[in-house]
C-alpha cells in the first residue's frame, strides 16, 4: 500500500495513477490535526489497516496529475541520518564505524517543492539520494534478529548539506539542519511491498543527468544493524524517520535552477527544485569525476558568486 498526503493535507492512498481520499473514514483516529493523523494510524496500524484497505477501495480517486502531493511525513519526531554508510563502489579500504546524526524535522519538504539554499559561505550544497524507513512500532535497544518488525514502510529522501561552513569542527547541526534540507516523499510504501530493502536500485538525476546511481546491498551497516545502533542511543517512535546514507562518489553542486529526481526501486519518484537567490555556480561533475581529474578537496570549488575563493 502506498499512503500519502495531498492538496491540504489530506491522508491519502495511491491507487494505480490515483489518490483516494480517506481522511474521513480516519476521522475518529486521535490526531490534533491532520499532519500528525498518519503518526497515529501508523502507531495504531494493526488496529485500522482494513478500514484503511476499505475506504481505498470503496473511495472513488482522483488523478495524481491534478493534485499536490505533500510530505508523507509532515511533524516526524526524530529524522536520525545514518553516515558514511555505504562502500562507494568498493573503494573504502574498510567498513566505517557505524555513525549518525540528527536532522531537524523543520527541514522537511515533499514532493514538487523547493529546496532553498540560504546566504551562507558553504563550500558547496549537495543532496544525498537515500532510502529512509519510517518506523511502525517504537523500537528502543532492538536487536538486529527484531529490527525489521519495527519498520513501517519506506520513502525516498534527500539529505541536503551546506558543506565547509565555517568554524572547522562546528559541523553537522548547521550543514544538516537548514529549512528545507529533507525532502522526502513521494509516499510512503508499507513494508511488506518490499521484499529485499537491501536490494534496491537509486537512482538521482539533476536536470535529467544521471549523477548517482548504486544499490542499497552496498551497505556498509545494513538496516537491521542501524536500527539496532540508533534505537540503543534513543527510542525510535512510530513516524520516526531513519536515512540509510548514500553513496558519495555521484554527489555533486545543487544550484539554482536544479530539477532534482530521485527514484528508488519499487517505491517511486521524489522531484525538487533548488532556488540560490545569490546564483552561485559550480562544475557540474560528480565527486569521483572531481577526483579522477586530479582535484583538490573531496568536491569541486565554487566557481562564481558571493562566498567563492577569489
Amino acid at each position: 500500500m502506498k499512503l500519502c498526503y495531498f492538496n491540504d493535507y489530506r491522508l491519502g492512498v495511491i491507487r494505480d495513477e490515483t489518490v483516494v481520499d480517506i481522511t474521513d473514514a480516519m476521522k475518529d483516529v486521535p490526531h490534533r490535526d491532520s499532519r500528525d493523523l498518519i503518526i497515529s494510524l501508523i502507531d495504531a496500524w494493526d488496529t485500522h489497516k482494513a478500514r484503511v484497505e476499505k475506504a481505498a477501495a470503496d473511495g472513488k480517486g482522483v488523478a495524481l496529475k491534478n493534485v499536490r502531493l505533500r510530505p508523507p511525513v509532515p511533524k516526524p519526531g526524530n529524522i536520525v541520518c545514518m553516515a558514511v554508510n555505504y562502500m562507494e563502489d568498493g573503494t573504502l579500504p574498510q567498513k566505517p564505524q557505524i555513525n549518525a546524526f540528527h536532522k531537524a524535522a523543520t527541514a522537511i519538504i515533499g514532493d514538487g517543492d523547493t529546496m532553498v539554499l540560504p546566504d551562507v559561505p558553504a563550500t558547496i550544497f549537495e543532496g544525498e539520494a537515500e532510502l529512509a524507513l519510517v518506523i511502525g512500532r517504537r523500537a528502543s535497544c532492538v536487536p538486529q534478529a527484531q529490527a525489521m518488525k519495527h519498520i513501517f514502510g519506506y520513502t525516498c529522501f534527500i539529505d541536503g548539506s551546506a558543506r565547509g561552513l565555517p568554524p572547522p569542527g562546528n559541523v553537522f547541526f548547521q550543514m544538516k539542519s537548514r529549512d528545507t534540507f529533507a525532502p522526502i516523499g513521494p509516499w510512503i510504501v508499507t513494508a511488506d511491498e518490499i521484499g529485499d530493502p537491501q536490494n534496491l536500485n537509486i537512482t538521482l538525476t539533476n536536470n535529467g543527468q544521471v549523477m548517482q546511481k548504486f544499490n542499497t546491498n552496498d551497505m556498509a551497516h545494513q538496516i537491521p544493524r542501524c536500527i539496532e545502533w540508533a534505537s540503543s542511543i534513543h527510542a525510535l517512535e512510530p513516524g520516526d524517520i531513519l536515512a540509510t546514507g548514500t553513496n558519495h562518489r555521484g554527489l555533486n553542486a545543487f544550484m539554482d535552477g536544479d530539477k532534482i529526481e530521485l527514484t528508488v526501486e519499487k517505491i517511486g519518484t521524489l522531484h525538487i527544485g533548488v532556488k540560490d537567490e545569490l546564483k552561485r555556480t559550480w562544475a557540474r561533475t560528480t565527486r569521483s569525476q572531481h577526483k579522477d581529474k586530479g582535484g583538490e578537496g573531496p568536491h569541486t570549488p565554487q566557481l562564481t558568486g558571493k562566498h567563492a575563493v577569489k
